[in-house]
Order: structure tokens, then sequence, then C-alpha cells
């Protein structure tokens, strides 16, 4: 039974609804693709499908506007994957469950993939209509933006006339994005050799950290929220001080370089209970105040485990493993850096902590660094890549993307000004965000690119909490196609 059946506008949210239906977490997105490309050859669309399951799919422009410059639309498939502990939800075999109050959409226990999921909806809306008046199109819907722009990476650029690009990945609704920051995933490898543990005098102990709000690494960061990861490191510093016989097992957190985690763990064996009972204690309570307004929540538990019962390996960290690892992810950077001097409020430079996790010999740490300056993303790259050599490990790179830096002649976004001002009667906010979205790579390899990023209005990306607005989504369709018929009566 349909969810948002009766919303409007009616095909946008029929698409919607298909593709909540539909697996496509990052790194998951053949399904999703398959389904937008048969789409395409169903209705007689050119399309192109590429290895990595982007896809491609051209529109001629309705009667009169085939001389108008091609458009690009652009947004992504994927989503990120994040759900409450009691959700039985498997992200790869099912689909989400969609929520409808009071005009809000949301999903029961998970993340909604309204980001970017609405902008696919937009523009299998548009594809499926004769009825719009539009210049050529060409919709380009990329994969893997959440786990670092890896589609757009890859998209073959070269089959894109269009010089006017609109990304539909923004949440604000009255808000024109104008400029992004660039960004660098890097992870750290920190070596450790493991021993035999002797039980006789140790005993084995769980330590969590949950309750975290969380959020947007880019768009979140200048919140003041804790990091679970950090915080962990800070709180095995504590216990390390206070139980020098403390040895490491495995360290646990996160699971998106993008997203501020929310959760994090270690397994350990100590000796003196006592020691670290009280350093628990007085660190549960300094935390607690630390964050009493922007993580309220913040939970920070300690379980004793059976050791003859466990399945945890008796081998734990050496001596000289457990200090190193530990000072690592105490001292490393995380969070934000620096603010712009330039545009007020900007949050300049950053670096996210977003997952932590025990391999065989090596503990790995996954930052995203985000810079509207490249220089600056360069030199806490450096920095990182310095701090990890120290420690005797070495660093790999997943992604590297420049910034999209602000066009101060941009034709396209005078017009989109003009016309939400017609429209609605109030002026547009113009912005340059810290967080990374495609348009930083189509404006680096098409020249000549004029580009914005819009959207409706959404809250908590990235969260359980996600939200999205439904007469804000009607708004924001009323406004691209009150855009596209302008840019159809312009002519080549």
């Amino acid at each position: 039974m349909s969810v948002l059946g009766e919303l409007e506008p009616k095909k946008v949210f029929y698409y919607f609804e298909q593709i909540a239906s539909i697996p496509h977490g990052s790194g998951d997105t053949k399904r999703i693709s398959d389904y937008i490309s048969l789409f395409a050859e169903r209705r007689g669309l050119r399309y192109h499908q590429d290895s990595k399951n982007n896809v491609i799919i051209w529109k001629s422009a309705s009667d009169g506007a085939e001389n108008a410059p091609a458009v690009i639309l652009q947004g992504h498939m994927d989503m990120v994957c994040e759900k409450e502990d009691w959700c039985d939800i498997d992200f790869e075999s099912d689909g989400l469950s969609l929520k409808l109050e009071n005009g809000i959409i949301s999903a029961e226990g998970t993340t909604l993939g309204g980001d970017d999921g609405i902008a696919v909806a937009y523009m299998l809306a548009l594809l499926d209509s004769d009825e719009l008046v539009h210049p050529p199109l060409e919709c380009v819907f990329t994969v893997d933006e959440e786990i670092g722009l890896l589609g757009a990476t890859s998209l073959d650029v070269s089959l894109l006339k269009g010089r006017y690009m609109i990304n539909l990945d923004s949440e604000d609704e009255g808000h024109i994005m104008a400029g992004c920051a660039g960004g660098t995933t890097i992870t750290a490898h920190i070596p450790y050799e493991n021993e035999v543990c002797d039980n006789s005098s140790r005993y084995l102990m769980k330590v969590s950290v949950t309750g975290l709000l969380g959020g947007h690494s880019g768009q979140e960061i200048d919140k003041g929220r804790a990091n679970a990861d950090s915080l962990l490191g800070r709180i095995l510093y504590t216990l390390k001080k206070a139980d020098p016989s403390l040895r490491l097992v495995s360290l646990k957190g996160g699971s998106k370089d993008n997203a501020i985690p929310r959760n994090s763990s270690a397994f350990m064996y100590i000796s003196d209970k006592a020691a670290v009972a009280n350093a628990i204690k007085n660190l549960r309570q300094a935390v607690k105040t630390e964050y009493r307004t922007t993580d309220p929540d913040i939970i920070i538990n300690n379980d004793y485990i059976d050791i003859d019962g466990s399945m945890i390996s008796s081998k734990v960290m050496t001596s000289d493993s457990t200090e190193r690892v530990i000072s690592a992810l105490f001292t490393f950077p995380t969070g934000l850096q620096s603010m712009s001097f330039e545009i007020p409020g900007l949050p300049e430079t950053s670096l996210n902590l977003g997952i932590l996790e025990t391999r065989d010999g090596e503990i790995c740490m996954s930052y995203m660094i985000r810079s509207s300056i490249n220089s600056k993303k360069s030199e806490l790259s450096d920095k990182l890549k310095s701090l990890t050599n120290a420690y005797g490990g070495i660093t790999t790179v997943q992604s590297d993307f420049s910034a999209w830096e602000y066009n101060p002649d941009s034709e396209l976004r005078d017009i989109m000004i003009n016309t939400y001002r017609k429209m609605f009667d109030k002026e547009p906010v113009i912005e340059v965000i810290h967080a990374a979205v495609e348009c930083g790579l189509f404006t680096g390899r098409l020249p000549g690119l004029d580009a914005v990023s819009i959207g409706p209005d959404m809250k908590d990306i990235h969260t359980t909490n996600e939200a999205l607005d439904a007469a804000s989504v009607k708004r924001t369709w009323d406004y691209v196609l009150e855009v596209l018929k302008q840019l159809a009566e312009k002519q080549n």
C-alpha cells in the first residue's frame, strides 16, 4: 500500500516510493541503476549505463526549445544506511518502511535516503512527462557519492554537452549553493603486535560510547558534537593511566567516514578493577558536563565478560602496541580546524575520524578531510601522513577532489535568483558550504560549466532522524520547472 500516494506532485512521490523499495546503499547500487536504465529503455530514451553503475539519460527538448542550450540535471543514487539498534531491516535485501506524519516523510528506524533519492525522483518524473517545457536534458545519476564521490569521479564526462548544470543534492529550500569544499578520504594504518595473555589475574572488559547525536561530517562539523571514535581514544588513555597493565584486544567505531560516529567500543584486559571503575566514573561525569548541550544523551558503559565463556581471543596487543594505538587514537586531530575569514560562518577546514576498525595486525582510522582552500586541505593531509609515519604506520588515500570555487559571474545563478524572486517574492540565500558536492568534480572536468545546487528541505540527513518536507518538495519541483522553462527560451 502506498504511503505517499496522495501527495503532489504525484509522479515525484511515486518514484520516490519506488526508490525507497529498492536497496541502494553506497556500494550496493546495481539494482537501482538497473531500475533507472530499464526506465529509460521502456520509454525509448537514449541512455548510457557504465561499468560503475552510473547512468546518463538524454531527453530531447520540448517543442520550440530545440535550439536552447542543453541543461545537465544531476543527483546520486546511493544513500547512507544507518539504523537504530532495535531495527531489524537488512539494507542489502529490504526496502525502507516509509512514514508520513503532518507532511513530513521519514523512515521507521532508519535513514530515509532523501539524500539523494529526491533528486532521482525529480529527474525520473521530468523524463516521464511529455507535457513540461524544457531545453534538451542530460540527466546524470551517479553512484557512491556518500563514500567519496566515486561515481562522479569515474564518469565519462565527455558524453555531456550541457554547460548549465543543476545539481539536486541540497537540503535547504530557498538556498542556492554556489561553491563547496574539496575533500580527501584518507586512512591511517597503525600496526600492532599480539601476545598471549595470562588470564590468571586479568579481567576482560568492554568499554562503549553510545547515545551521541552524530550527523554529517561537513554540515554538522561546527556544532561541537562529540566524535565517538575520538572520545574512545580519550577514555582508553584515561584507563591506561589508571591501570598501566591494560592490554587492548580490539577497537571498533563508526561506519562512514563522512558521518560523525555515534557509537564506538573497545575490548581489553585489565588488572585493577577499582582504579578502572573510579577512572570511568570521573570521566563519565566530566564528559556529561562537557557535552550536556550538544550530546545530552551520551553514555559511557563498561561491562565485564566471563573469560571462560567468552569468544574473545585470549591474545592481546603487546604493551608497546597498546601504548602506540591508544596514543595515536588520543592524539590524532579530528573536528573543526578553522573558520573562513572570507565567508562569515563558513567552516574552512576540518577532518572527521569516521571509521575505526581492527584488522589483522593493524588499527585502521579512516578520515574525511575538507577545506574550501585546496592548499589547506593538502596541508592537513600531510600532517595526518606525518603523524601516522611517526607511529610506524602508513596512509592510503581513497579519494581526493578539489574545491568548487565561487563564480562571481554565473549566468545560471542569476536566472535562478530572478526566478526565485518572482515566484516567492523574497531573496534566495546564496551560499558556499563545507560539505562536498559533485558539482566540484563536474566543474573541474567540464571547462566553462556553470553550476548551482538546490533542493527541498531535509533535516538530520545521514541519521535515523532524517526527514523530508513534502510541501517543500512540491515548491522546489515548481521552481525547477520554471527555471527550465526560462532556460528553454534561450537560444544557442
